[in-house]
């Protein structure tokens, strides 16, 4: 995947490979792991949530902002390299996805 322009997908395209190399598991299970990874994520927000809000009286503060901030960061490297795992048009099908969403959202807003 060539994209000149655009060093995120390059970026997103080169963890995939790594992670297909590294993987010793049937492709099949390979996938369906890679979108499991995003629940584990996702739950990785939520627990810096609460640190950062104190809502475990037992724990209090145990996080920052910048903490939810870098979980919802793998949040989206997660999801973009599990979407390069189904396509590897990855970044064309998301740039599409995300222009129909942006024409549907901000056309309705005004």
């Amino acid at each position: 995947m060539n994209h000149t322009l655009d060093p995120i997908w390059d970026t997103v395209d080169d963890l995939h490979t790594w992670l297909e190399t590294e993987s010793d598991l049937p492709p099949e299970q390979e996938t369906l792991l890679r979108m499991l990874k995003l629940t584990e994520e996702v739950g990785e927000v939520a627990q810096a949530v609460v640190g950062a809000t104190g809502q475990n009286p037992r724990k209090g503060i145990t996080h920052s902002w910048q903490d939810v901030e870098s979980e919802l960061c793998d949040v989206i490297i997660t999801a973009m390299v599990a979407l390069r795992t189904l396509t590897p048009k990855a970044s064309e099908v998301f740039a599409g996805h995300l222009r129909r969403v942006a024409e549907r959202s901000l056309n309705a807003a005004s």
